[in-house]
């Protein structure tokens, strides 16, 4: 098994743990001193983890985030930045949310970073649910916040997710692209009867890409440059897939699922729907092979430490904020009442460790949680540590010294 750290990056000082301050600042996500302090954090914890032997770092991608929580803007950029603080540690944006991009832009920037870190890329891509940013920098393809509902608009957010990745597969898989997309409304060349009067005819034809100009110097397709790093492209990776079709085409894309199913059963039977797909195209995976779990991870030298430490911090801003978008579904129990949803007050630590969400205590309570994963999924190949309530909450020594406990004392157990 590999095991990887995934941030939502957190403006220190913001959420509930830090009301009073994250009031005086409002809108503490534009304050410049502020802004700097969270990241100075993530590159201590980025070049911590690949220290002490972490296999990734993943992140997210959020816009307009003005309380300073999920304070990830261009998962790209940042990562970059800590491309050339790193060595040997993957490097994940978890994932770039495709219906908000334009398709060859994508593509040039995965291309580059791919280059930046020299293949140690990892590209999580993601359908985008939070419809504050996602209906304005999703517009151009009428593509509002996925639902997950099977209703119109959702449908238009999944067709135009995988259209998107079309292209930017395209993009990175042939010399010279030509492509018109019914979907986005979108020609590559535009117009797609061709781009006349390019002055460079010559040198174009000298030494462009075959296919690239005609013999009357009309562009009749385009070469995106560069090619990625790794041959054809970075392995792909998609959060949170929980639902079937999400999945399904996850397998038939040759995409690595992440998925936020705490309970063992729950997450064993999904990544059995996917090993299933997977063989109907020939892909022999073992039961949890190609894909990954996320779990909130709090370790103390005893357990009610740990719970004191890690409990009180992740519960309210985790409650707060992912629980009006439905998030708290997967504390649901199932002697919970099913026509009702679950309560903010029922989102504490106590659910989160009864549903193994998170897994908080000592390090053999933590590798007891694992276990009970690989006892369903012997062959689970990614383990992901959610910081939720850590980074931006929690002193940064106290984050740092939860990631060495689990490099040191959790993952020689199960590591490949």
């Amino acid at each position: 098994m590999k095991f990887s750290i995934f941030l939502n990056p957190q403006i220190p000082g913001s959420g509930w743990a830090a009301e009073e301050n994250a009031k005086a600042k409002r809108p503490i996500g534009r304050d410049v001193e502020s802004y700097q302090k969270l990241l100075h954090e993530v590159r201590e914890i980025a070049v911590h983890a690949d220290q002490v032997g972490f296999d990734a770092l993943m992140m997210t991608e959020h816009h307009f985030h003005s309380e300073g929580f999920e304070f990830s803007v261009n998962p790209l950029m940042f990562l970059t930045d800590l491309a050339a603080r790193t060595e040997r540690i993957l490097l994940a944006p978890l994932g770039l949310v495709l219906p908000a991009w334009d398709p060859i832009r994508a593509a040039e920037d995965v291309a580059l970073l791919d280059h930046f870190c020299k293949g140690r890329l990892r590209l999580g891509v993601a359908r985008g649910y939070q419809n504050r940013w996602m209906n304005v920098l999703g517009q151009r393809w009428h593509a509002a916040a996925a639902r997950s509902d099977g209703s119109k608009s959702d449908d238009r957010n999944f067709d135009v997710f995988g259209e998107v990745l079309k292209i930017m597969k395209m993009a990175w898989e042939q010399d010279s692209l030509r492509y018109k997309s019914e979907v986005l409304d979108y020609e590559i060349p535009a117009p797609f009867s061709g781009i006349e009067g390019w002055p460079a005819q010559e040198w174009t034809k000298t030494f462009g890409a075959p296919g690239e100009i005609d013999d009357d110097g009309v562009i009749q397709s385009i070469s995106v440059c560069p090619k990625p790093y790794q041959n054809p492209h970075p392995e792909l990776w998609q959060p949170f897939t929980v639902s079937d079709r999400s999945v399904i085409r996850a397998a038939q894309e040759g995409i690595l699922p992440w998925m936020f199913t705490p309970n063992p059963d729950d997450h064993a039977a999904k990544a059995k729907l996917y090993q299933d797909e997977c063989a109907k195209l020939g892909l022999d995976y073992k039961l949890g092979e190609h894909t990954g779990i996320l779990k909130i991870v709090g370790m103390a030298d005893t357990r009610e430490e740990a719970i004191a430490t890690y409990g009180k911090g992740m519960q309210k801003d985790f409650a707060s904020f992912f629980g009006p978008f439905g998030y708290l579904e997967v504390l649901r129990k199932k002697e919970d009442d099913s026509h009702k949803p679950i309560s903010p007050e029922k989102g504490d630590f106590k659910r989160m460790n009864e549903v193994e969400m998170a897994l908080l205590g000592t390090p053999d309570d933590v590798k007891r949680g694992i276990q009970r994963m690989l006892d369903r999924m012997p062959d689970l190949e990614w383990f992901g540590l959610f910081m939720q309530g850590q980074q931006g909450v929690l002193p940064l020594d106290t984050v740092k010294r939860n990631l060495e406990m689990f490099a040191t004392k959790v993952i020689p157990e199960f590591q490949d």
